[in-house]
């Protein structure tokens, strides 16, 4: 049984106990609560809350990069570029006309 449904189940019992009169409400109080609350906070500053927490490495600062980028509408300018992003990709094969017929041939419907 998942766990929140066990927990609803318990919810279930407990409110049907208390309705019968077998178990007592349970009392709260908020201001006991609020002070006993106050002694897990350990009442650290902010510098040292933010000392605890700093990272234990180096972080490097960002730096602003500017790309020139030429426009020259050649085919091969993209194509080389593909090639820089995806360089396993060159391994891939040519398709041959005859490839390209027999594709052609199965996709077409029986008529």
């Amino acid at each position: 049984m998942p766990e929140n449904q066990s927990e609803n189940f318990d919810v279930q019992q407990q409110n049907e106990s208390i309705q019968a009169g077998e178990q007592k409400l349970p009392e709260v109080n908020v201001e006991d609560d609020y002070e006993a609350s106050k002694q897990f906070s350990g009442g650290v500053s902010a510098e040292a809350a933010e000392a605890a927490t700093a990272p234990n490495f180096r972080v490097s600062q960002p730096q602003e990069t500017t790309n020139a980028t030429q426009q020259t509408g050649a085919p091969g300018d993209y194509r080389q570029m593909a090639k820089d992003i995806n360089p396993s990709s060159q391994a891939s094969s040519t398709v041959s006309d005859e490839l390209v017929e027999k594709a052609l041939e199965k996709g077409q419907s029986a008529q």
